[in-house]
């Protein structure tokens, strides 16, 4: 059925505001161009847009040639502010950013494991009204939080998780006492990383992929054609709890210890560059396995053990490297640890492949990041000996940092939703 006049402007509207975010400032000649709308049409929604306060004139064009400029539009970026939370089991970090994602203000605070609920809780609260003010935003419109955990996907909220901090459930509520007239939302910092990495990073390219987080602890965030997946439960890609040869035993519901997080947590990874040889930060032991969710995903943020992990494995690869074949490089302890660790990473993400064949699997998380395409490389020969399905092995580009990003993709997508979603017009007078 063809649209009702209201209904075709509302989808002009909206085509014409999600270019002017894609490609930034235009004129009314290139959205003309680029939507295939008549010059009357553009110029009735450009007029449409500024009366709405959604767009306003910020230049002009065409400086270099004779007549009159062309006025550029673009989105009133202050007209709604977002705030994003990478929530860790040690800290927060926040960032305050406009309608377009940019960045205006940001920072951290650690909150160590003796800090009770509320203190903690105030804390956390405090940063985000402190970092907003330093901005210069007297009120957010949306906060998008990422935190470990499992978020139900009936309600939308982080479920109670007695490997988690109390502060962390609390801190969502908390929020949205203190913040009224904001929409506050949750997801796992997993999904949260993968939309990072597919948005600006290793997967822009792919609709169809599955990101293995390597950081303190193990995850995995599952994207099919372009949908993220989250389960009956929101525990889809909660990989530590597979069962995997090479344990001392198998996981429970309630530890993934013996599941793939013992393999591949950056515990096991500082255990197993010991056992090759290889000199560790912070000595031995280091990168335990606390500071776990329910599913084995510790916190994406650099904490003790993740630095230490990445450490050790951006070291051997810069050793790898830099040591010609010719004098066996092959034989180099550093060698030996990577194709360690390249056999042990194969073994989860055969099994991903095995169920979901998504074609694609990034590393992400801090040790996906220092491995590099080294790493990458050799998880992806051993998973073709492994699996007859085509998979393509990436390594993650934004390490710990992407957590924050995805978070900030997301309360810039639920903001520019409310905001240009099409507007109801007023009731006819009787």
């Amino acid at each position: 059925m063809p649209a009702s006049p209201s209904t075709a402007r509302a989808i002009n509207d909206r085509l014409a505001l999600c270019l002017l975010q894609q490609e930034g400032p235009l004129t009314a000649g290139q959205l003309k161009q680029l939507t295939g709308l008549s010059r009357p049409t553009v110029a009735d929604l450009v007029e449409r847009l500024a009366a709405a306060g959604l767009i306003d004139v910020v230049g002009e064009s065409g400086e270099q040639r004779r007549g009159p400029n062309a006025r550029l539009y673009g989105i009133v970026a202050d007209q709604a502010h977002l705030a994003a939370l990478d929530v860790r089991t040690e800290g927060v970090s926040v960032v305050v950013a406009d309608l377009l994602g940019r960045v205006l203000a940001e920072a951290s605070v650690p909150i160590g494991g003796e800090t009770g609920t509320g203190p903690a809780v105030e804390q956390a609260v405090a940063l985000v009204e402190r970092t907003a003010k330093e901005a210069g935003v007297a009120g957010l419109h949306t906060v998008a939080i990422g935190a470990p955990g499992l978020i139900d996907p009936a309600t939308g909220e982080l479920r109670d998780s007695g490997g988690l901090p109390a502060w962390h459930r609390r801190l969502v509520l908390a929020l949205q006492e203190r913040l009224p007239e904001a929409r506050v939302h949750v997801e796992n910092e997993t999904n949260l990383a993968a939309l990072a990495e597919q948005r600006d990073g290793a997967a822009r390219d792919r609709d169809t992929f599955v990101l293995l987080w390597l950081g303190h602890g193990t995850g995995a965030a599952v994207i099919l054609d372009g949908v993220l997946r989250r389960g009956a439960s929101g525990g889809t890609g909660e990989i530590g709890f597979l069962p995997v040869p090479g344990t001392a035993g198998l996981p429970s519901a309630v530890d993934c210890a013996g599941g793939f997080h013992s393999l591949a947590g950056s515990a096991g990874i500082v255990r197993l560059a010991q056992e090759c040889g290889l000199a560790v930060a912070g000595g031995e032991g280091g990168g335990g396995d606390g500071d776990l969710d329910e599913g084995g995903r510790g916190a994406p943020g650099p904490v003790k053990g993740a630095v230490e992990a990445a450490d050790v494995v951006r070291r051997a690869v810069a050793a790898t490297d830099s040591v010609p074949v010719a004098v066996g490089a092959a034989a180099r302890e550093e060698s030996r640890f990577l194709d360690a660790l390249a056999d042990r990473l194969a073994v989860g993400v055969a099994s991903v492949v095995a169920v979901l064949d998504p074609g694609c699997v990034v590393l992400g998380g801090e040790v996906g990041q220092a491995g590099g395409t080294e790493l990458a490389a050799r998880v992806e020969r051993r998973v073709r000996r492994m699996s007859p399905l085509a998979t393509e092995v990436r390594a993650g580009v934004l390490g710990g940092e992407a957590v924050l990003r995805g978070a900030l993709f997301t309360a810039r997508d639920r903001a520019q939703d409310a905001l240009f979603a099409p507007r109801q017009p007023p009731p006819a007078r009787t």
